[in-house]
C-alpha cells in the first residue's frame, strides 16, 4: 500500500501537536489502539523533529509524517527524522518539487483554482484543503472537483465526529485531517485512553 493509500485507509489523519517528544510514542500507541495507524506531527513546536524520530523508531507500525511544513529545510529535517509524508498548510513549489524528486508523498494546502492548478501541474493529485470550514467546506470542494477531474481533497479544519461521515461519503474526499482526535491538552496531560476513545469514535462515525 502506498503512503497516500494508507492515509485513505485510515480515514482520519490526526494532526498532532507535541510539546514534549516523550509524549510522541504513547500518543502513537493510543491512536493505534483506536484503529488509526497514521499521524501527522506538526512542525509548530520545537519538539516535532524528535517526536517524529521517536515514532519512526519505536512505533514502526504507525506511518508518521510531518505537518505545517513551510520550507525545504523543514521537509529535509522531517524526512531525515523518519517522516514518510509531508503536509503543508499552503502551496510551496520548492517543498513540492523537493518531495517529488525524493519520492516523498506530499499534500500541499490549496484552496483556490490557481493553487490547485499549480499543484496539478507538478503531478499532485491529493491536496490538503485548509481551513476547510472557512473556505466553503464540502460545497467548495464539490465545485472545485468538477474542473479538476481526479483531484482528491484532504480537508482539515472544522471536521469532527458529528460531520465526518458527510465528508468521507463525498467521492472527492481522500481522507480528513484534524486534531479533535488528539487534543493537545490531553496529550500533555497523558490522557491517552481518551485519545484511543476519540480515534475509535471517529472511525466508527465515519463508517456510520
Amino acid at each position: 500500500m502506498t503512503v497516500l493509500e494508507r492515509l485513505a485507509a485510515s480515514i482520519v489523519v490526526p494532526v498532532v501537536v507535541i510539546d514534549d517528544a516523550k509524549d510522541a510514542v504513547p500518543t502513537a500507541k493510543a491512536m493505534l489502539a483506536g484503529g488509526i495507524d497514521v499521524m501527522e506531527i506538526t512542525f509548530r513546536t520545537a519538539a516535532a523533529p524528535e517526536a517524529i524520530k521517536a515514532v519512526a523508531e519505536s512505533c514502526p507500525e504507525v506511518l508518521v509524517g510531518a505537518g505545517t511544513v513551510l520550507n525545504v529545510e523543514q521537509a529535509k529535517k522531517a524526512v531525515e527524522m523518519g517522516a514518510k509524508f509531508i503536509v503543508s498548510p499552503g502551496f510551496d513549489a520548492g517543498v513540492v518539487g523537493w518531495c517529488i524528486e525524493n519520492g516523498i508523498a506530499v499534500t500541499p494546502g490549496c484552496v483556490t483554482p490557481t493553487e490547485i492548478t499549480a499543484a496539478v501541474n507538478m503531478g499532485i493529485n491529493v491536496i490538503k484543503f485548509f481551513p476547510a470550514n472557512v473556505y466553503g467546506g464540502l460545497n467548495a470542494m464539490k465545485n472545485l472537483a468538477a474542473p479538476f477531474v481526479g483531484i482528491k481533497f484532504l480537508p482539515t479544519g472544522g471536521v469532527n465526529a458529528a460531520n465526518i461521515k458527510e465528508y468521507v461519503d463525498a467521492p472527492f474526499i481522500h481522507a480528513v485531517g484534524g486534531s479533535w482526535v488528539c487534543p493537545k491538552a490531553d496529550i500533555a496531560a497523558g490522557n491517552f485512553e481518551k485519545i484511543t476513545a476519540l480515534c475509535a469514535e471517529a472511525r466508527a462515525a465515519a463508517r456510520g
